[in-house]
């Protein structure tokens, strides 16, 4: 790393170099959770326990910087298997307190644990007797003693260099927000299908979208019959948009080769011409890579990069053909980017892109 711009800030007695000043932000805060990280005890664990033992929702509150803190919070708990949902604290006094049910936990986020909005919220809580997960600077304040768990940031010193805007402080509380979610989502056995099904949009949708919902169906491909000849394959009317590759179907539906306008420009550059006329199962390629239903994408992604195919039949589990992931298909849904993607030409406009 390269540290000249330390050397200017103490050569200088103006403002520091912009690039120093981020390093030393980006070094108190991480020694602050460095510093969070060694002092974590068993109020960890026993605040995991109530989450966990949780039959509602985890209600998460904050006013200011740590209420923003408190909603991405929330979201992080939601999407990990955690049922949460945010309440404004000013709000709740104004008729939201009504979202509470008695067996939901609230957890509330307060640095000083003294936030005049929180303070005037908890003792209609704890009228309730809805447990309180605090993440609080101390235990001691009034957000402290009405917790039945602390989470102790401690004494904080901000990292900005009036020592007031949160920063540190903010950095703390959403690192132990979510170190809390993401260790419940352990214990729960929380999957990557789990999460996906959380997850339907968005490129985190896209990564962990499964093949059946990105291929091509099969009533949309091209397919013949072994014993048809290459001509009248290739006369036939395509389907609603041009695909790349002919299946191979035997009477039963099962997948026996693979046909591409590759090979069959291989046909001509090698004065194949006759082939033209002969049954496509004998030029075609038999016991092509396929990928089964029910598969992630990112998977099949990684077959077709590996393999530097453009074409991937999707087969059911008696090894029938169900569909056809293109590679052209996949231009918009995942990263341009992505490997398998590379050289990738546009879809053709006009006939072809019908």
């Amino acid at each position: 790393m390269d540290h000249r711009d330390d050397h200017h800030e103490h050569a200088d007695h103006g403002p520091p170099a912009p690039v120093a000043h981020a390093r030393r932000i980006l070094r108190e805060e991480a020694a602050a959770l460095v510093a969070a990280a060694d002092g974590l005890d068993e109020s960890f664990s026993a605040a995991v326990r109530l989450v966990e033992g949780c039959s509602g929702a985890l209600v998460v509150t904050g006013i200011g910087k740590a209420g923003l803190v408190a909603r991405k919070v929330s979201a992080t708990l939601a999407s990990t298997g955690t049922p949460s949902h945010f309440l404004h604290p000013a709000e709740a006094v104004h008729g939201d307190l009504g979202v509470l049910r008695g067996d939901d936990v609230l957890l509330a986020l307060s640095q000083s644990g003294e936030s005049e909005e929180i303070v005037r919220l908890l003792p209609h809580i704890t009228a309730r007797r809805i447990p309180i997960i605090a993440i609080t600077g101390r235990r001691g304040s009034s957000l402290g003693r009405a917790a039945a768990v602390v989470l102790a940031t401690g004494s904080v010193r901000e990292a900005c260099g009036l020592g007031l805007a949160p920063s540190t402080s903010t950095t703390l509380l959403m690192a132990l927000g979510d170190a809390l979610a993401l260790v419940t989502s352990s214990r729960r056995a929380f999957t990557a299908d789990d999460f996906a099904a959380r997850h339907p949009g968005g490129s985190l949708g896209r990564q962990l979208m499964r093949v059946d919902d990105a291929m091509r169906p099969l009533a949309r491909c091209r397919t013949a019959r072994p014993e048809e000849t290459v001509r009248h394959v290739f006369s036939r009317p395509l389907p609603s948009r041009r695909t790349g590759a002919v299946m191979i179907l035997d009477t039963a539906g099962t997948l026996v080769g693979l046909f591409t306008d590759s090979d069959l420009a291989r046909l001509f550059e090698q004065t194949r011409a006759a082939a033209i006329d002969a049954p496509i199962g004998a030029v075609m390629t038999p016991r092509p890579t396929t990928v089964p239903t029910g598969v992630r994408l990112d998977e099949a992604l990684a077959i077709l990069d590996a393999r530097r195919i453009s074409e991937l039949p999707v087969v059911d589990g008696c090894g029938r053909a169900v569909g056809l992931i293109d590679v052209v298909d996949l231009l918009g849904m995942v990263s341009p980017d992505h490997p398998a993607l590379t050289g990738v030409p546009l879809p053709a406009r006009g006939a072809d892109a019908a």
